[in-house]
């Protein structure tokens, strides 16, 4: 046994001395230990991740707890025409669904927030525009029963206001200092989780494209939109964007996605907030008039220049779209605009396409001029295209 003992001991001490005993070794491929030759950040900024590290309160969390009392979720109930099936289960094919229509009251969820103290909310038209009643539910439990004060399709933007005082809300930043790579925090009412305990879920990620322009269903004109990684499902419409400084940069509206099912849709990491610089300019019309006056009509039909238009044009660049046709006693027509015109830009923004001029044009309002520049055979030449209500 001793002898035992002793060679225990040597190969112990054998093996402490080469570095082999198990509990020591690494667990890393061998390929990966030059690890203190890898980059690595500047001391700087090392020093202040430990100071993250050490502490779970940071700017995150403070513009979490700072913001959280001022979002609500909001329920709608509203009258939409569903198809049905007049002959119940005798012939159970959605096929007649397709001629047979019905109104039907429907409820919905949606996300929202609180801009002053006097009850002024915010949320995306598409998700209150049409209610016949809206129930906001604050953070503290509380129901209210809002009104709609005003509302914008086009820009998808609604003003709703609750009765009551010394409301907590959100302080409003500038949408055009946003840096790309900087942190955002999204909040909502995703698939209506509010109701569980009154509470919005808060999702973390950055700008990852500013300046995104696009046209949505319903005619709806999306301009300069704030692209974000942060998760954003259904439910979350009209949930505010926040930098880490905890101001609203945006109202989150539209969201890129492969994941659907009965409940909505999930995130896959591409969400946009319509800015909220964008949304103040809307909020103040909607506040006085309670609606923006776009009731007029541009009066041409345009083509999109492509092969075939541009050889018969004998054009050198598939730029801009075509003019076909004028309608007399319109703004076109009253603005000089002729068939045959190419339109390369709007306000100074280049035309590429026909969603291009839609974009320019569907986001206009009544007495608004528009700056045309046109070609007219080779000759580029301005005009001015003044938006008249329809009589």
């Amino acid at each position: 046994m001793k002898t035992r003992s002793k060679l225990a001991t040597f190969l112990l001490f054998l093996l402490s001395s080469t570095g082999m005993i198990i509990a020591g070794c690494s667990n890393e491929p061998e390929f990966l230990q030059e690890k203190d030759k890898a980059q690595k950040p500047r001391p700087e900024f090392t020093h202040k991740n430990d100071a993250i590290s050490n502490s779970r309160q940071n700017a995150i969390t403070e513009a979490v707890r700072i913001a959280s009392p001022a979002i609500v979720g909001i329920t709608v109930t509203e009258v939409r025409q569903v198809g049905y099936n007049p002959f119940g289960g005798l012939f159970n094919d959605p096929f007649f669904s397709q001629f047979y229509r019905r109104n039907e009251l429907v409820q919905g969820a949606g996300s929202g927030f609180l801009i002053s103290s006097d009850g002024y909310i915010v949320t995306n038209d598409h998700v209150a525009g049409n209610a016949k009643k809206i129930e906001i539910t604050l953070t503290n439990g509380k129901k209210y029963d809002a009104k709609i004060i005003g509302n914008d399709p086009v820009s998808d933007v609604a003003l709703l206001k609750i009765e009551g005082e010394d409301f907590p809300f959100l302080s409003i930043g500038n949408s055009e200092d946003v840096i790309i790579g900087e942190w955002t925090i999204a909040f909502g009412n995703p698939f209506g989780l509010f109701d569980n305990n009154a509470k919005p879920t808060v999702t973390v990620g950055v700008v990852s494209n500013s300046g995104v322009s696009f046209k949505g269903a319903d005619n709806r004109v999306y301009k300069d939109m704030i692209q974000t990684d942060a998760a954003i499902s259904s439910g979350n419409s009209g949930g505010p964007l926040l930098n880490a400084f905890g101001e609203v940069i945006g109202v989150n509206t539209v969201i890129y996605s492969t994941a659907t099912d009965n409940r909505g849709s999930g995130s896959i990491g591409i969400g946009f907030a319509v800015p909220i610089n964008r949304v103040k300019k809307i909020l103040e019309k909607l506040k006085q008039d309670g609606k923006i006056d776009r009731d007029f009509t541009p009066g041409f039909l345009i083509q999109q220049i492509d092969e075939r238009v541009a050889r018969y044009f004998q054009l050198e660049k598939k730029q801009g779209v075509v003019v076909i046709e004028v309608r007399r006693g319109t703004p076109a027509e009253k603005a000089g605009i002729e068939p045959g015109d190419i339109i390369l830009e709007i306000d100074g923004t280049k035309i590429e396409n026909s969603e291009d001029i839609e974009l320019a044009i569907f986001d206009g309002v009544v007495g608004q001029t528009l700056n045309l520049l046109i070609d007219r055979s080779g000759e580029t030449i301005k005009k001015k295209l003044y938006l008249e209500r329809v009589k």
